[in-house]
């Protein structure tokens, strides 16, 4: 198995503020520094990225300046992470629009997965119906992505219709999109992510990987999770893939992930 990074930690998750106004603007956006988190990816010793999607579209239009700073850290570009509402149909054409000029950007310079959060939830609550839209949103956007040969996943969320086991487990048989197991937001919804990564391993073709306790992403090692026995697990099915090392935020981005590698280098590297 393949260890990548996510470059979100150097600035944290925040969102573009344009979407306040217009929804094909809507993107996840890092604050921090895009080459300063590539240069201390590489540095640690990782070999391959993820980046959100507004990042990635900064470098519209200066597409050769990505390939070559990229190249020069010796690091492949694994994959971009977008979103949406999904349940609205008023908007739905604005993001699924929105994700075809994600996935034609990062096609373009050479990445491999489109990982896709989100299923709103309505000031009302969460309807039934709303999975059956979540669904069909998500078929539609895997399109896209295959469109572009990108690998499609879903990945559940806090905040979304798809926190807990049970509401993932209303989702995944509405849509055909593969899924994104991202370990520390499984347990933070209620979930056991050892038996989630067994329930769904036959739809898993990307994995995100942080530590969880007391409320608390963490670098990896030093929450509570459970990663000899999903790794195990992946093994068994044969998963050769790319697992990428995902923390939000962290006081020493570059610390952060030094921590997380350490931890790898001990059994898995």
């Amino acid at each position: 198995m393949k260890f990548s990074y996510q470059t979100n930690t150097w600035g944290g998750v925040v969102g573009h503020p344009a979407g306040v106004t217009s929804v094909k603007d809507l993107y996840y956006l890092a604050n921090g520094s895009t080459e300063e988190a590539l240069r201390d990816i590489s540095e640690t010793g990782y070999k391959g990225f993820e980046i959100f999607d507004g990042n990635l579209m900064q470098y519209k239009g200066k597409e050769q300046e990505f390939k070559e700073f990229i190249s020069s850290r010796s690091l492949e570009f694994i994959g971009v992470y977008t979103g949406g509402n999904f349940i609205f149909d008023d908007i739905l054409e604005e993001e699924l629009s929105k994700i075809e000029s994600v996935s034609a950007l990062a096609a373009e310079l050479g990445a491999e997965h489109l990982v896709i959060g989100g299923g709103a939830v309505r000031t009302s609550g969460i309807s039934e119906s709303d999975y059956i839209k979540l669904g069909d949103a998500l078929n539609r956007a895997a399109k896209i992505a295959e469109k572009y040969k990108l690998i499609p996943s879903y990945h559940p969320h806090l905040g979304t219709c798809v926190e807990t086991p049970e509401q993932l487990d209303k989702l995944m048989p509405l849509t055909s999109i593969n899924l994104c197991p991202d370990t520390a937001h499984i347990e933070a919804g209620g979930g056991d992510p050892v038996e989630v990564i067994k329930k769904y391993a036959d739809r898993i073709k990307y994995v995100h990987f942080k530590d969880y306790a007391e409320g608390q992403f963490l670098p990896l090692g030093k929450g509570h999770q459970k990663f000899a026995e999903m790794l195990k697990i992946l093994e068994d099915v044969r998963y050769d893939g790319w697992i990428t090392v995902e923390l939000d935020s962290y006081p020493n981005p570059k610390e952060g992930a030094e921590i997380s590698r350490q931890f790898l280098s001990q059994d898995y590297l």
